[in-house]
């Protein structure tokens, strides 16, 4: 038994002299190397990584909040300008109707003014032809009347 002890210990410090866990000057040398590669990695390319991923984050912040700022005048000067659009309708409206409304009345009243004329040209006509009536009717009392003269002289001569 003497002899497995013997052989155990002998593997022990075999295993111990350069084994995965050896607890010398290497470890610390390690670590102190782990530590320096995290601050020159740090402060090489993780900073200046950090810092353009955050100035880009104030950019998009900024850009979205006057894209917000800039939808809320466009939504704002829309509903205006709907407003200005609908009152322009309606004022085009009553000025369409009171247009339409006046040429209704010119039409009315070019239509009285030719009726006027147009009862003012039969009533000229009807005194003209009234005129024209009595006058033909002299004249034929008067032919006739030279008619009746010669027929009678004609019939008083013959007998």
């Amino acid at each position: 038994m003497y002899k497995i002890i013997l052989l155990l210990s002998e593997t022990a410090e075999s295993s111990s002299k350069g084994g995965l866990f050896d607890f010398n000057a290497t470890l610390p040398l390690m670590a102190l190397q782990f530590l320096t590669l995290t601050l020159v990695l740090n402060l090489i390319y993780y900073k200046p990584v950090i810092n353009i991923l955050d100035d880009r984050e104030e950019y998009i912040r900024n850009s979205l909040t006057t894209a917000s700022t800039l939808l809320v005048k466009a939504d704002e000067l829309t509903k205006t300008y709907e407003l200005e659009l609908a009152e322009s309708r309606k004022s085009a409206q009553k000025i369409i109707k009171n247009a339409q409304e006046e040429a209704q009345l010119i039409v009315l009243e070019k239509i009285k003014e030719a009726q006027k004329n147009a009862e003012y040209l039969l009533v000229d006509a009807y005194n003209q032809l009234s005129e024209q009536k009595k006058q033909a009717l002299k004249s034929l009392e008067v032919q006739v009347d030279i008619l009746s003269n010669q027929i009678q002289d004609k019939l008083l001569n013959d007998y």
